[in-house]
């Protein structure tokens, strides 16, 4: 006798449907899949024999021949079990088969019948309800997740005999679909806030500019001058995630098996912090089958790397394309797959191994030590960072201070990053950009217009600094972003001239190597 039922296979990011074929019939007892079939989907032949045994249905011994179609895509985890089991069951009568018409179903079946949780149940859940299925069986630890998504049916099952009682109609489970978001309590969010940060003011308007146009953005200083401790509190001044936000970094971090389960949504934009030993691999994606990487999941969020110059010159070399076109293609001998990758790049380091440079009373390198030290930071990588900023140690009287007032919060901060934002939005309304940073060459003279005095400034400030073309159109991205959160319509020459200070402090540290440019 022969059944089908729907199942789904990953691809990156893209899930398709999957047919699960069964073909039960007289013969030699024998059991074998086909349908380009990696390791772990092989195995599901003991998996699911076995967890049909234990859960008390008798099977005939017969000859079983199990395809997933298409064939010419290959299929790997171990997602298709239940969907193969209950393939099985009604292919031996046990099942109705019009009970699996328009029924997707996913989970991993452990030898007791027991249902597994799987990663990709939210895309998998998405493509389902595009493909117009009625409803979805997935593992209960599954079940929250997939409730994030409304127009669709989605029930959590435990295991196996329960999934079969339900779909007999013998067994009631109520639907945890319709599309239900949780909010986060007022005050309960986990990011430290910019209020524990005393001084160092320039370093907190760097980053609120950079939070405003999604600018990417390197902070240079001495240890323990607070780098690390104002990158960590960035995520704490962008703008709230909405709802396609949280859905679109959901799905990556459901496909990388990093989902809360009992959270639903990510709720809060991704800070990513990997060692600097981290190999290029695991930074842009991969694997025998291809996984989003660090920068994936730094996506709408932060990513941060601390100590940039001891990452590999490889890793570093692996994010000039992503930080330019904000996704990543990642290609394996299982396939090539494309992951988002907008992320915001913040870079620390010191400027040379003792720390103290250039400061020659505490520095104790010698020139080319401190050559070689800045050198591991690439001309083209410093070309695609849109700010620079020098953090200095802070003064004893900032610390220890008697001051009423105190540092801005970053609820503070944040209202001023979300009015920039909001301005953004309502400038490049139909044409694809959401901030400044993402703006194209074609499109700069249009969105970045500068009057008759500011054109002098900014030939003058090219001429002096001999700029790139590609620096030169980050200082104007850069005083775009600077103007919209002073509310002003248009650029000013102390907006240029603030946006190019950030960008010449790498002729202070990397002049004497790279050379004007």
């Amino acid at each position: 006798m022969f059944s089908t039922a729907l199942s789904a296979v990953i691809s990156g990011l893209e899930s398709r449907i999957v047919q699960v074929e069964a073909d039960v019939s007289t013969g030699l007892p024998y059991f074998d899949m086909v349908g380009y079939l990696s390791g772990e989907v092989k195995e599901a032949r003991e998996r699911v024999r076995t967890a049909v045994r234990n859960s008390g249905f008798s099977l005939e011994p017969k000859r079983i021949v199990i395809n997933l179609s298409p064939a010419d895509i290959r299929k790997s985890g171990t997602s298709y079990d239940l969907a193969i089991a209950a393939a099985i069951l009604s292919s031996y009568g046990l099942l109705p088969q019009n009970a699996l018409k328009d029924t997707l179903l996913v989970g991993e079946l452990s030898l007791n019948g027991g249902v597994r949780g799987v990663r990709g149940v939210l895309p998998i859940i998405l493509m389902a309800r595009k493909q117009n299925v009625r409803r979805c069986l997935v593992p209960a630890d599954n079940a929250f997740e997939g409730a994030q998504i409304g127009g669709i049916e989605v029930y959590g099952v435990h295991d196996l005999i329960e999934a079969v009682g339900f779909l007999r109609g013998t067994a009631e489970i109520r639907p945890v679909g319709g599309g239900f978001v949780p909010e986060k309590a007022e005050g309960s969010s986990s990011v430290p806030d910019f209020i524990d940060i005393r001084g160092q003011e320039t370093l907190k308007r760097s980053m609120e500019i950079a939070a405003a146009g999604m600018h990417n953005i390197l902070m240079i200083g001495p240890p323990g001058s607070g780098k690390s401790m104002a990158a960590r509190r960035l995520p704490s001044i962008m703008p709230s995630l909405t709802y396609e936000e949280r859905l679109e970094i959901s799905e990556i971090y459901s496909v990388a098996g990093k989902l809360d389960p009992h959270e639903g949504l990510v709720s809060e934009r991704p800070f990513r912090n990997p060692h600097h030993t981290i190999p290029e691999t695991v930074l842009a994606g991969g694997g025998r089958t291809p996984e989003p990487g660090e920068i994936s999941l730094a996506h709408l969020g932060v990513l941060f790397l601390d100590e940039l110059n001891l990452f590999s010159s490889k890793t570093l070399e692996v994010m000039r394309e992503p930080v330019e076109s904000g996704r990543i293609t990642v290609s394996r001998m299982a396939g090539s797959c494309e992951f988002p990758a907008r992320f915001m790049l913040v870079g620390a380091m010191n400027p040379c191994r003792c720390g103290f440079y250039p400061d020659m009373a505490k520095c104790r390198c010698t020139p080319l030590q401190i050559k070689r030290y800045l050198e591991k930071v690439s001309q083209p990588l410093l070309d695609r960072i849109d700010m620079i900023v020098e953090v200095k140690k802070i003064p004893p009287e900032e610390i220890i201070s008697d001051s009423p007032k105190g540092p801005e919060s970053s609820a503070d901060i944040r209202a001023r990053v979300e009015k920039a934002r909001l301005a953004q939005a309502e400038r490049y309304k139909g044409s694809g950009y959401l901030y400044n940073s993402q703006l194209l060459d074609r499109d700069i003279d249009l969105f970045c217009r500068l009057g008759a005095k500011e054109r002098r400034l900014a030939k003058r400030l090219y001429d002096k600094f001999n700029l790139s073309a590609r620096t030169y159109r980050k200082i104007l991205k850069v005083s775009r972003t600077i103007a919209d959160l002073e509310g002003a319509d248009e650029i000013t020459e102390e907006h240029l001239c603030e946006a190019a200070y950030y960008k010449s402090l790498d002729r202070k540290y990397w002049g004497g190597i790279y050379g004007e440019y």
